[in-house]
C-alpha cells in the first residue's frame, strides 16, 4: 500500500494488463468472522487500489450478530490498520491507504440474520434485485448446504439473461471420500457446475501459478519432466505455529484432512499433469483430474509402509522458546491421537511419472515455515571420474520456493578451481522480488477478481475434489480401525524419526527445509 495515494508499479501494471470486473454485490456470509476480516477484506482493498472493482461494486455482509453498516465499516477499518507495520502487523507497507480504504469502505453494507432462517433470505432478496451477485460461503462447512439451500429456495441462484448468480465455498469440503460426494450430490442439485467456485487459497500464489508457466514455457524443461529424467519429488509444507485457537477444529479434522486432499495434491497435480490443449479452464482442470485419479490406490499393508503420522509434543521453538504440547492445547483431549503431521510416499500410475515415487510432508511446529517442492534429477555417470577425487556427484535438484519466499533455485555440480578435478556443489537463484516488485496480498486477489469475471481455472471441480478424497480414504480407513499409529516429534524438529525412515528405506531423505 502507498502512503501517498500513487498506486505501486505492479499494481499499476496488474490494472493496465486487466480490465475491471463487472458491476456486482458480493454477498459474505460470516461478515464477522476471521477470514473476512484478515483475508477477504485485505484482497478486496488491493482490488480497490488496482482499480479491479466496477464503480458499481458492493459487499452486503451477512451475519447473526446485530449491527449496522457503519459498524460493520468500523471494525473492518480496525482491523485492516492492524495489519499495517506501524501497528505491529504485517499486511501494509507504511499506513492504510485512505483513498483505497475509502473507497471500499462506503461500498461495505450489513445486514444481521440467521443462515437457517428462510426470512433472511427473503430480504436478501430483496435488496439485491436482479443484478449480479456473487455468495461467499465464509462460514463453518456444517452451514454449506443450508445456505445453498436457501439460496435455491428464495429464487436467489437463478440467473436470468445477462446476469449471473455464482457461489463460492471454502473448505474442507467433506471430511472423506462419502461425505465429499455427497455434498457434490447436493450443491449440484440446486447449483450448475458452473456456479460453483470451491476455492483454495494456495492457488492464488503466484509461484503455484508460475508451475504451469514454468513447465510449459520453456522449451528447455519440459522435455526433462518425465520418469526418464526425474527420479523422485518432495513436496514440503511445513509451519512453525501450533493448532492456536483452533484445537476443537483441529481435533475433527487433523493434518491430514486439513492439507493433503486440496492443498497438497493441488501442488502435486499441478508439478505433474499433462499439458493442457490450452488455458481453458475445463482443459486445465480435465488434466489436474486426471493426474489425481492416476494416485495408485493404497491397500492396508501400503497404508502402514507408505504413511506416516506424526503428532507434536512440547520442545523449543527459535522465534517462541519453549511451546507445550499438542495435547496440552485449549479445546485438545490430553490422549488425542489426531496427527499434526502427516507423510505419504505415493505413485502415480500413467505413462509419465510410472515408478517416480513422490513425497507429501505437512506439519506444525516444524523447525520452519516453507512450502517447496524439490524435483530431484536422475544422477549422471559416476563412470568418467573413477579416477579423480570425485566420490560421489551431487544431486541435481530444482526447488520451486512457494512461500513465505518466492522463487526457484537448482542445484548442480561444478568444478573447484585448482589442478585437480574436484566437484563442489552449487546453486543458481532465481527470487521473484529481484525481478519484479512485490506487494504483500494475501493470495485471494487473483481467486476473487477470477470470480468476479467468471474465469474457473483455479478453482476445483467436482471430479478433482472426489478425486483427491479417493487417494486418502484408505489412510483414514486404516486409521479409523486402529492402524497407521501416531509417532511423536518435538516441537522445533522436522518431523517424527519414522517419516526419515520411510525414505531411507528407499536410500533417499527428505530435503533439509530452508
Amino acid at each position: 500500500m502507498s502512503e501517498t495515494g500513487t498506486v505501486p508499479e505492479d499494481t499499476a501494471a496488474l490494472a493496465k494488463s486487466a480490465k475491471p470486473a463487472p458491476a456486482c454485490t458480493m454477498v459474505i456470509f460470516g461478515a464477522n468472522g476471521d477470514l473476512t476480516k484478515r483475508l477477504l477484506m485485505p484482497a478486496l482493498y488491493n482490488l480497490s487500489g488496482a482499480k479491479l472493482l466496477d464503480d458499481q461494486f458492493t459487499i452486503l455482509g451477512v451475519d447473526r450478530d446485530t449491527g449496522s453498516d457503519q459498524d460493520f465499516q468500523g471494525r473492518q477499518r480496525t482491523m485492516m490498520e492492524s495489519f499495517t507495520p506501524d501497528k505491529g502487523g504485517e499486511f501494509a507497507e507504511k499506513t492504510l491507504n485512505q483513498d483505497w480504504w475509502s473507497w471500499l469502505e462506503q461500498r461495505l453494507h450489513y445486514m444481521a440474520g440467521d443462515f437457517t432462517k428462510p426470512e433472511t433470505f427473503k430480504a436478501l432478496a430483496d435488496k439485491l434485485g436482479d443484478g449480479n451477485a456473487i455468495f461467499y460461503l465464509a462460514v463453518a462447512d456444517r452451514f454449506f448446504g443450508t445456505i445453498i439451500d436457501q439460496l435455491h429456495a428464495a429464487g436467489l441462484v437463478k440467473e436470468k439473461e445477462g446476469t449471473f448468480r455464482r457461489v463460492v465455498i471454502e473448505k474442507p469440503f467433506g471430511h472423506d471420500l462419502q461425505s465429499a460426494k455427497d455434498l457434490n450430490a447436493h450443491i449440484l442439485s440446486e447449483l450448475d457446475e458452473n456456479q460453483i467456485y470451491r476455492i483454495d487459497h494456495f492457488l492464488g500464489k503466484e509461484t503455484v501459478q508460475n508451475i504451469m508457466a514454468l513447465r510449459f514455457g520453456n522449451g528447455i524443461f519440459e522435455p526433462l519432466w518425465n520418469r526418464d529424467h526425474i527420479d523422485s519429488v518432495q513436496i514440503t509444507a511445513s509451519e512453525t505455529v501450533g493448532v492456536e485457537k483452533r484445537g476443537k477444529f483441529y481435533e475433527i479434522t487433523g493434518a491430514l484432512r486439513d492439507m493433503v486432499p486440496n492443498h497438497m495434491f493441488q501442488l502435486l497435480a499441478m508439478t505433474t499433469m499433462e499439458p493442457p490443449n490450452s488455458f481453458d479452464a475445463d482443459a486445465v482442470r480435465s488434466e489436474k483430474a486426471k493426474v489425481i485419479e492416476a494416485i495408485h490406490p493404497m491397500s492396508a499393508a501400503d497404508v502402514e509402509t507408505n504413511v506416516v503420522r506424526g503428532q507434536y509434543i512440547a520442545g523449543h521453538m527459535k522465534e517462541e522458546g519453549d511451546v507445550q504440547s499438542y495435547t496440552s492445547e485449549p479445546d485438545v483431549a490430553g490422549d488425542s491421537t489426531v496427527e499434526t503431521y502427516v507423510a505419504l510416499k505415493l505413485m502415480i500410475d500413467n505413462w509419465r511419472w510410472a515408478g517416480v515415487p513422490f513425497y507429501l510432508r505437512t506439519g506444525k511446529r516444524m523447525s520452519t515455515r516453507k512450502t517447496e517442492i524439490a524435483i530431484h534429477f536422475k544422477q549422471a555417470p559416476f563412470a568418467m571420474f573413477r579416477d579423480t577425487p570425485v566420490d560421489k556427484m551431487t544431486p541435481n535438484v530444482m526447488v520451486l520456493h512457494l512461500q513465505p519466499h518466492e522463487g526457484i533455485s537448482v542445484h548442480f555440480s561444478a568444478k573447484q578451481p585448482g589442478q585437480n578435478v574436484v566437484l563442489k556443489p552449487v546453486r543458481m537463484d532465481f527470487n521473484y522480488q529481484d525481478y519484479f516488485e512485490l506487494k504483500p496480498s494475501t493470495g485471494y486477489e487473483t481467486l476473487i477478481y477470477d470470480v468476479l469475471i467468471g474465469d474457473p481455472t483455479l478453482f476445483n471441480r467436482a471430479d478433482n475434489i472426489e478425486a483427491g478424497w479417493t487417494a486418502v480414504q484408505p489412510i483414514l480407513d486404516a486409521v479409523a480401525k486402529g492402524g497407521c499409529k501416531i509417532h511423536t516429534y518435538a516441537a522445533g524438529t522436522n518431523g517424527p524419526a519414522a517419516a526419515d525412515a520411510m525414505l531411507s528405506l528407499d536410500g533417499r531423505e527428505w530435503r533439509k527445509p530452508g
